[in-house]
């Protein structure tokens, strides 16, 4: 059956049977201040893991309660780790973890799921913050992506190894002697900069670190910020340059279904909020390489894709639920109706093949080999787990179809953690994600309008404009209408695009004014 006006009213946005109140988010924030690193930001000692979920979290709900923390935790985590040796100054993208609770020294490997993930958080505090560091970070990841760890057809490789000639980190240190080789006078600046001394900063070499900025470089040296930054970016283009004739490390070229998706994630959503059409260029090759490589012709999945053996093995839970995310991300940053109805087939056989009586999902399909137990892991970990993306994907389709079957399914699935999430939070960033769809007021946007009329594209910014994590959005052009369900019966005004702003399909008045939408977007937002 359909969302009735009914469920859409009682609920007030897709809660359902779920109560507001029965999770305390205030509650959660608390428990995450108890193990929070005031210090170096980030939680726990060493070794220290960045932790992407419960950052997104913390991106949902910094403006939620009046609550300094969230936003305070965030900008320390963010920035800590960003200036720290995790992330790599001068050719983008985050290491695996710190051994240390600084985040100096990284373990050297470079995984694409880290990537995928830091890319969409720091791309979401940009939004939230408006900090340019944030939005600089996402970009310089993402290129780093595109640049080292992209397949010629589209799809993403695994990993970078840490050690290169068998040693680790030797790509990526540098001798202070190196350093005054190659910048001569500029090493001084450099050195200030980036914390490098003849002594080094782990084992006798220089981890690149950012530990003063232009400004305070300026102020203690009298000169013009602006100059200074110039002056430090033409330094990081000649080291990058310089480091581009090492040896560099070993690659994993694997393309992961699963990890795939959070990158197509993170590629769509950054396109989307930062126009760059080369970020959903890469996003519709990696969908497109997807669908064509690891679908069969059962509409299947598979696991995992090499240039010497093809495609193999069946497919997990995650590898569908990610891929789902990352479809409708790309949905929702280009409206093409392929990458819906894709995402929406998946979703049925993932439902089909994986469900569990009495609620949520097995990892391994009814047809997979068999085990002496069926597996069913509820904990996220370095990655998502499977239900928990599950969930929140179903949420997004039930924003787009109607189809409470799909709301049906997330609210169970959820059901089977709800007792433990607010008590150990950082096992469960993602269910936060899902919780905050299933009881947070998700909303849906249909937008219909020629697509490159201005006035149609006034509208989509304004959703754009900053993070709404619970709003789905979709849009129709009256000259080729899409099978999308939330677009069936809107029109446009007076020949004029328009915007309904709708609750488990109950909608507002149309508004023509991108003002007027700002306002009922930001209602109980």
């Amino acid at each position: 059956r359909d969302i009735s006006a009914a469920d859409g009213a009682e609920d007030g946005g897709g809660g359902g049977g779920v109560d507001p109140t029965t999770i305390d988010t205030s509650a959660i924030v608390g428990q995450l201040a108890r193990y929070f690193d005031a210090r170096n930001g980030g939680w726990g000692d060493e070794p220290k893991f960045p932790q992407p979920m419960v950052l997104e979290f913390l991106v949902r709900h910094i403006d939620d309660t009046g609550d300094p923390r969230p936003r305070s935790f965030l900008e320390k985590s963010l920035t800590s780790m960003a200036d720290g040796g995790i992330y790599d100054l001068l050719g983008g993208g985050f290491h695996r973890y710190a051994t240390d609770a600084e985040w100096l020294v990284p373990h050297f490997e470079k995984m694409l799921y880290d990537n995928a993930q830091l890319a969409r958080v720091y791309l979401h505090a940009w939004q939230v913050t408006g900090s340019d560091r944030f939005r600089d970070v996402a970009r310089e990841t993402l290129d780093y992506v595109l640049r080292e760890m992209r397949h010629p057809r589209g799809g993403f490789f695994s990993s970078q190894d840490a050690d290169s000639e068998g040693e680790e980190g030797k790509f990526f240190v540098w001798s202070y002697a190196e350093l005054d080789q190659l910048l001569g006078g500029d090493t001084a600046l450099a050195a200030k900069a980036w914390d490098a001394s003849r002594g080094g900063n782990w084992e006798g070499k220089n981890i690149l670190h950012r530990v003063a900025d232009p400004d305070e470089l300026a102020a203690e040296w009298g000169v013009d910020p602006e100059q200074v930054a110039k002056q430090l970016n033409e330094i990081r283009q000649r080291l990058w340059h310089e480091r581009e004739k090492r040896v560099k490390p070993g690659l994993d070229d694997k393309v992961l279904t699963s990890w795939n998706g959070l990158m197509l994630a993170a590629f769509a959503e950054a396109g989307s909020a930062l126009g760059e059409e080369r970020y959903l260029a890469a996003a519709r090759a990696n969908a497109s390489f997807l669908l064509d490589t690891l679908l069969t012709e059962d509409g299947r999945l598979r696991r995992v894709w090499t240039e010497r053996q093809g495609s193999n093995l069946n497919g997990y839970l995650e590898d569908y639920s990610h891929l789902i995310e990352g479809l409708l991300a790309l949905y929702q940053a280009t409206f093409e109706y392929r990458w819906f109805a894709a995402a929406r087939d998946l979703a049925d056989i993932m439902i089909e093949r994986f469900r569990a009586e009495g609620g949520g999902f097995y990892d391994t399909s009814d047809d997979h080999e068999t085990l002496i137990t069926r597996p069913r892991d509820l904990h996220d970990n370095a990655v998502p787990s499977g239900n928990a993306m599950a969930s929140t994907v179903l949420l997004k389709l039930a924003a787009l179809t109607g189809e409470s079957r799909y709301q049906d399914e997330a609210r169970a699935t959820f059901d089977q953690i709800a007792g433990s999430l607010q008590h150990n939070p950082m096992a469960f960033g993602q269910w936060l994600a899902a919780y905050d769809l299933l009881a947070g007021g998700r909303r849906e946007v249909a937008i219909v309008g020629d697509p490159h009329a201005k006035e149609t594209q006034e509208l989509l910014d304004v959703v754009r404009e900053t993070f709404r994590p619970n709003t789905i959005v979709a849009l129709q052009d009256p000259e080729n209408p899409s099978d999308v369900p939330l677009l069936k019966g809107r029109t446009t005004i007076n020949g004029r695009a328009a915007a309904y702003v709708c609750k488990g399909f109950v909608c507002q008045r149309p508004v023509m004014e991108a003002d007027e939408l700002r306002v009922q977007l930001d209602q109980g937002a």
